[in-house]
């Protein structure tokens, strides 16, 4: 069945180096795929761009803009920001039951977002705990509500950039040897962080090593890292 995957970054470049090929993995199954970021990352993840004389915040989130949106279609997705400000990202009540009705309204079988802890970068963490609240409000969680409700998505962390400080631990990995052209095609859109581009490729062949290893199957060569959230229901093991 083709699947629906909703991924929410904190940042409007979060989803290209953690996600991006599971993301493409998702489209090129026949699948839909939706880019969320809760910002443009335009005061603490621009640095490249605010070395132009003369730079603005709005047009560091125009060409942010421009990126993600460019990096999403070579990855077959859409993408929007909700623009919520970063550095520091605050989410209250108001920003809260957005993100609940962008879940509701795609009504994905899988959301992914950042791990609970993040100890250098504050965004991060209260993109996590507001994901996490808002899905589970979107499900009414789990059970009969007043008020329209989805399935429960399933519920994944793709992995930070210093994994072992932010409390992740991979218990599934997803080949995206097939799509890693069309993931670096999208990274390589992110020019405000070129220098994040090399750091993912060679994770993807880190965790491509590993997923080999765990699985026995030698045509892995690129993989993702993620960390499930909910427990999976199945009828046998």
């Amino acid at each position: 069945m083709p699947r629906r995957l909703l991924v929410i970054g904190a940042h409007s470049a979060d989803f290209v180096w953690r996600a991006g090929g599971a993301i493409a993995v998702c489209t090129a199954n026949g699948g839909t795929a939706e880019v969320v970021a809760l910002s443009y990352g335009e005061r603490g993840e621009s640095g490249e761009l605010w070395k132009q004389e003369g730079q603005t915040v709005e047009n560091v989130k125009r060409i942010r803009h421009g990126e993600a949106e460019r990096a999403a279609a070579h990855l077959g997705a859409t993408f929007r920001c909700l623009d919520l400000g970063d550095y520091p990202l605050e989410i209250g009540a108001e920003q809260l039951l957005l993100i609940a009705d962008v879940i509701r309204e795609f009504a994905p079988d899988v959301v992914v977002t950042h791990t609970d802890t993040d100890p250098f970068n504050p965004d991060h963490p209260v993109a996590f705990r507001a994901v996490d609240r808002a899905r589970g409000l979107a499900a009414g969680a789990g059970v009969s509500s007043a008020f329209p409700t989805i399935k429960p998505p399933e519920l994944f962390l793709f992995e930070p950039h210093q994994p072992e400080l932010c409390n992740f631990t991979p218990t599934t990995f997803v080949d995206i040897t097939s799509v890693m052209d069309r993931k670096v095609a999208a990274m390589e859109e992110m020019q405000a962080q070129k220098y994040l581009q090399t750091y993912y490729r060679e994770r993807a062949d880190h965790r491509g090593n590993h997923a080999r290893r765990a699985s026995g199957n030698q045509a892995i060569r690129q993989a993702e890292a993620f960390q499930r959230v909910i427990p999976q229901v199945v009828t046998e093991l």
